[in-house]
């Protein structure tokens, strides 16, 4: 059973979010939030597998509910929701931690495939969107990065796909390897990095030459 924390200042989106879900059968609202501070009490008592977080909500915020969730929970799986995909505020919530997000008008389906997702921890972005992310992210810090020491070069190779957007089934179709072993892959190369998410991934793969500017893996992936 997934367990589902809701976040958002409106009682309506709140109960519509928690009948979509629990009728999807393997999934369970534990707690339900109307600000960002009571976000972060029922994140810390529930402990739930994915937390569903508004952005503009009273008192605290979702921005900052994100940093102190992540910030006594690193590996917490949080999504974002949103009225628009352009937000600023939900390319800061990605920067920070956030495994993704979800428009609140998408199709239903969309939502419950997203929390499935995120609590295997998929990263919940088109590519064109991860390309946006990426791009803000690497403009905001100009400094290049050295390829890390320690990394395998079947890791380094996975990490690049990460940073083009496949996904952990695509990137198992194009290595001819199972959806496991590409998990496994990609959770090693994360822990030796210390990142929380697939879209911090992304961009040190970016930032450290894995991948171009056209968002095409380098064949020849420098290293450190």
């Amino acid at each position: 059973m997934i367990r589902v924390v809701v976040a958002d200042d409106q009682a309506l989106v709140r109960a519509g979010v928690r009948m979509l879900l629990q009728a999807a059968g393997d999934m369970e609202v534990v707690g339900e939030a109307e600000d960002g501070a009571e976000a972060v009490r029922l994140a810390e008592h529930h402990r739930p597998d994915v937390v569903l977080m508004d952005l503009r909500m009273p008192r605290v915020d979702g921005l900052e509910a994100i940093k102190r969730i992540l910030g006594s929970q690193p590996g917490a799986k949080i999504v974002v929701l949103t009225t628009f995909a352009d937000d600023a505020n939900v390319y800061a919530a990605l920067r920070v931690g956030a495994l993704g997000f979800l428009v609140k008008d998408d199709e239903p389906e969309r939502m419950v495939d997203a929390v499935r997702r995120a609590a295997s921890g998929e990263q919940l972005l088109a590519p064109s969107v991860l390309r946006r992310v990426v791009e803000r992210a690497l403009a905001a810090e100009q400094q290049a990065t050295p390829a890390p020491v320690g990394l395998t070069e079947r890791e380094l190779e996975v990490l690049a796909l990460v940073g083009t957007g496949l996904s952990n089934a695509e990137i198992a179709d194009r290595l001819h390897v199972g959806v496991t072993t590409v998990k496994t892959h990609v959770g090693s190369a994360m822990d030796k990095l210390g990142l929380r998410n697939r879209i911090q991934a992304a961009v040190v793969a970016h930032r450290i030459g894995l991948v171009d500017a056209a968002f095409r893996p380098v064949r020849h992936p420098p290293r450190g």
